[in-house]
C-alpha cells in the first residue's frame, strides 16, 4: 500500500491522486488502510488507542463512559474498524445479561429480599464486622458458582451497603471483598463467569466438567482470599456494642415488606438459575435468559395495574438500571474489538505458543499466566475469543482433542481470576464500581488495582501449583 508521499510525488493529475484518496475514504475499508496512505501502521495505532484509553480512565479526569466511547469513535473515525465491524465486536449476551439482571433486582430489591438477607447476615456473624465481612465474601463466591458473578454482585452489594450502614463501617472493604471473591467463585462453573461459558462453548465442555476440575482449587484459593481480607482490613474493623446490639434485636422477617412481590422474584430468579444450567440443553444464551426474566419480572410486577401506574413503575426500574456502566461496556468492546482486529492479541498468542515450544508444561503454565496478566488489562471475554481457536490448532501436537483439556483448564483460570487484577479485567468489578459511585462510595481504578493485583498475583500462583500437581 503505497503512502501518501507516493502519491504527491508521482507526476499524474494531482486530481486523480485526489480521488483514488477519496474513494478509499468512502470505500470504509476495514484493517486501517486509511492508516496506511499516511504510513501509519493500524496495529500500533490501535494499540495507541487502547492505551490511551485506559490512561484516561485511570486519571479518572472523566468518566469512564465518556472515555470508553471516545475511544471506540476513533477506533472508527481512524479506519481500523468499520461501522459494521464495530457493532460486531460488542457483546451484546453480557450487555443483554447485566442490563436484564439489573431489571430483576431492582424489582426484587422492592419485596425487602435484600434487608432480610442483610439481618440474617449479620446476625448469623453476631454483629462483628470481621465476621460480617468474611461471611458476605463466602456467600457471594458461593452464590457466584451457582449463578454468574454479575449477578451475584447485583444481589449482594445492595445488602452490603444496608449492613455497613447500620454498623456505621466503611464499605469499601467488603465491596472489594465480595467483588475479588464473586470472581473466584465464579471460575468453579460452566454458567459462573462469561470467559467459562465461551470456553464451554468453544471445547464442547460440560458443567459437571469445570465443576470437577476447578472447583477444588477454588476452594483452596477462596479460604487463602478469606485470611487475606481479614489480615488486611477484617481484624481492623470496629463498630459500637449499641450498633451491634441494634443489629441483633432486628427482627428478619418485618424486613420483607410484599411478601406477594417475594414469591414472584424468587420464582423469576429460580428459573434463571434453571435456565442457566439447562442453557446448553434449551439453546439459549445468557443475555437471553436476562433479558427474558427481566421481561417477565416486569410483566409480573405490572399486572392489574393502571396505565399510568405501569408507566411510573418501568421508568422508575428503567432509571435504576447502571446505564454508565453498560455505556462504558460498549466503548470498552469496540475498542477492544480494533486492537484484536489488526491482529495484535493473536500476535501475542502466536508468540507464546511459539516461545513454549510445544511443551505441555510450559505452555500450560505460558496460558496460565498471560492470560492473567493480559485479563487483568484486556476484557477477558474478548481475549478468551481469541485464544480458544489458537489451543484449538495445538490438538495434533498434544495428540488430539482431549490432550488440550489441561490447556483450556489453564486458559479458565488465567482469565477468570486475571479478571480481578484491574476496575476494568471483569463485568462484575465494574458493575461493583458503578453501583458503589451511584451511592456516593468513591471505588477508584488506581485504588482497586494496587490492592488487588497483588491479591490476584497469590491466587495464581496457588492455580499454578495446583495445576501442575494435577495435570503432569
Amino acid at each position: 500500500m503505497p503512502c501518501l508521499t507516493d502519491y504527491l510525488s508521482q507526476p499524474a493529475d494531482p486530481v486523480a491522486a485526489t480521488q483514488s484518496i477519496l474513494a478509499m475514504i468512502a470505500a470504509d475499508a476495514p484493517h486501517g488502510d486509511l492508516l496506511l496512505i499516511f504510513g501509519m501502521q493500524p496495529m500500533w495505532v490501535a494499540v495507541g488507542l487502547l492505551f490511551l484509553t485506559y490512561g484516561a480512565i485511570m486519571t479518572e479526569r472523566l468518566n469512564r463512559a465518556i472515555v470508553a466511547l471516545s475511544g471506540a469513535v476513533l477506533m472508527i473515525a481512524s479506519g481500523i474498524l468499520n461501522q459494521h465491524e464495530a457493532i460486531a465486536g460488542i457483546d451484546f449476551n453480557t450487555l443483554g445479561l447485566l442490563c436484564g439482571m439489573m431489571i430483576i433486582v431492582s424489582i426484587s430489591r422492592k419485596s425487602g429480599i435484600f434487608e432480610y438477607l442483610a439481618i440474617r447476615a449479620a446476625k448469623l456473624a453476631k454483629g462483628h464486622p470481621a465476621g460480617i465481612l468474611a461471611l458476605l465474601g463466602v456467600v457471594t463466591a458461593v452464590v457466584s458458582a451457582l449463578l454468574d458473578n454479575v449477578t451475584t454482585v447485583l444481589l449482594v452489594v445492595p445488602v452490603t451497603l444496608v449492613i455497613c450502614s447500620h454498623l456505621k463501617v466503611p464499605p469499601y472493604p467488603f465491596l472489594l471483598s465480595q467483588v475479588i471473591a464473586s470472581n473466584i467463585g465464579g471460575t468453579a462453573t460452566l454458567i459462573g463467569d462469561p470467559p467459562n461459558i465461551i470456553i464451554g462453548a468453544g471445547a464442547g465442555l460440560s458443567f459437571n466438567a469445570f465443576v470437577s476440575n476447578l472447583a477444588p482449587v477454588i476452594l483452596i484459593i477462596l479460604v487463602v482470599h478469606t485470611l487475606a481480607i481479614h489480615l488486611f482490613w477484617g481484624k481492623h474493623l470496629r463498630s459500637t456494642p449499641a450498633a451491634q446490639a441494634w443489629i441483633m434485636a432486628l427482627d428478619e422477617r418485618a424486613a420483607i415488606s410484599d411478601k406477594t412481590l417475594l414469591i414472584k422474584s424468587l420464582v423469576v430468579i429460580g428459573g434463571v438459575l434453571v435456565a442457566f444450567i439447562l442453557a446448553r440443553h434449551i439453546g439459549l444464551e445468557s443475555g437471553t435468559i436476562g433479558i427474558a426474566g427481566a421481561t417477565l419480572m416486569l410483566l409480573l410486577d405490572n399486572l392489574g395495574k393502571s396505565a399510568d401506574e405501569q408507566t411510573k413503575g418501568v421508568t422508575h426500574v428503567f432509571n435504576e438500571v447502571e446505564w454508565i456502566t453498560l455505556f462504558f461496556f460498549i466503548g470498552l468492546f469496540v475498542v477492544v474489538a480494533g486492537v484484536e482486529h489488526t491482529g495484535f492479541l493473536k500476535m501475542l498468542a502466536d508468540h507464546l505458543v511459539a516461545i513454549t515450544g510445544g511443551d505441555l508444561k510450559a505452555t500450560g503454565l505460558g496460558v496460565l499466566w498471560a492470560s492473567a496478566l493480559l485479563s487483568a488489562i484486556v476484557d477477558n471475554i474478548p481475549f478468551v475469543a481469541t485464544m480458544i481457536p489458537l489451543i484449538k490448532s495445538m490438538a495434533p501436537t498434544f495428540g488430539g482433542p482431549e490432550g488440550l483439556l489441561p490447556l483450556w483448564w489453564a486458559l479458565s483460570l488465567g482469565a477468570c481470576l486475571g479478571g480481578n487484577g484491574t476496575l476494568v479485567g471483569a463485568s462484575a468489578n465494574l458493575t461493583v464500581a458503578g453501583i458503589a459511585e451511584r451511592n456516593g462510595i468513591p471505588f477508584r481504578f488506581l485504588t482497586y488495582t494496587k490492592h488487588a493485583f497483588p491479591m490476584m498475583v497469590v491466587h495464581i500462583a496457588v492455580a499454578h501449583v495446583y495445576w501442575v500437581l494435577r495435570y503432569l
